[in-house]
């Protein structure tokens, strides 16, 4: 048995995709299935804020896709958003501040239903988060996690949305976070009957050094029977490859939001 590491990477078929959006735009994607068999399930990962840094290669999503094939048998769809580039190429557009990037989400949904990947999850970081609960209740969609929810572009109406809906929320909010923390969190999300709110004891905004800990939160609200993901792998284990984000600040893993009066119409502004 060998020690599963930041930068291990398990067996899986991974496979680089276009998703084409109502607007006529290209995004760069990236499925990554079981190695044999079929998934019993699918996480749609919602990056980011991608201004500042967030990217479907932002760490957690990155690790996501090279474990969950292999340590819980769930397919995960990565994709950069209009107007992101990450290692796995540029997406085309621009950023919108969340409003074309609707059209984003809707082509990933998309993409996993006509492809037929089981039971759709959306899990959001961040700004990925505003995206997930503004446009993510999409026929087909199961529920959402959120990852460091900061409720920055998301309005009371679209929440009231998803309580009307009924579709299940987690919502992980770090301790620390620098933009919603937990009080307030549970105040906010009170909203949704549904939703279920936990903090993440000691974690930040970036999930520096949780990434572990996020997936088995992701994975035990899907599949519970999978979690807690193992720590070890018995069998071929390669590593991946990290070396363009080798010079760059944590940022470039995390995503993180302008602080408060920082322009980008950041809380405070």
């Amino acid at each position: 048995m060998n020690v599963i590491r930041s930068a291990s990477k398990l067996p899986a078929r991974s496979e680089s995709i276009t998703l084409e959006t109502a607007d006529g735009l290209k995004l760069v994607g990236e499925v990554a299935l079981p190695e044999s068999g079929e998934p019993e399930a699918t996480i749609i990962c919602v990056h980011p804020l991608p201004t500042h840094g967030g990217m479907m290669d932002s760490h957690v999503f990155r690790k996501a896709a090279w474990r969950l094939p292999a340590l819980a048998n769930m397919a995960v769809l990565r994709f950069n958003t209009r107007g992101t580039e990450s290692q796995q190429g540029r997406s085309e557009g621009e950023f919108d501040g969340g409003v074309g990037e609707r059209f984003d989400v809707a082509a990933a949904v998309e993409y996993a239903e006509f492809h037929e990947l089981p039971r759709p999850w959306l899990v959001g970081w961040s700004f990925g988060t505003d995206l997930t609960l503004k446009y993510g209740l999409e026929p087909g969609v199961e529920g959402a996690v959120l990852m460091s929810p900061p409720l920055r572009y998301t309005t009371e109406d679209e929440l009231a949305r998803w309580a009307e809906d009924g579709r299940p929320l987690l919502a992980l909010v770090p301790e620390n976070d620098d933009y919603l923390q937990y009080p307030e969190a549970k105040r906010r999300f009170a909203a949704v009957p549904q939703s279920e709110v936990v903090e993440i004891t000691g974690g930040g905004h970036l999930w520096v050094g949780k990434a572990e800990e996020a997936l088995d939160r992701i994975v035990g609200r899907i599949l519970p029977d999978r979690a807690p993901l193992p720590r070890e792998w018995d069998g071929p284990m390669g590593r991946g490859d990290t070396s363009a984000y080798a010079n760059k600040t944590v940022a470039a893993f995390g995503g993180f939001l302008p602080k408060p009066g920082e322009g980008e119409g950041g809380e405070g502004d």
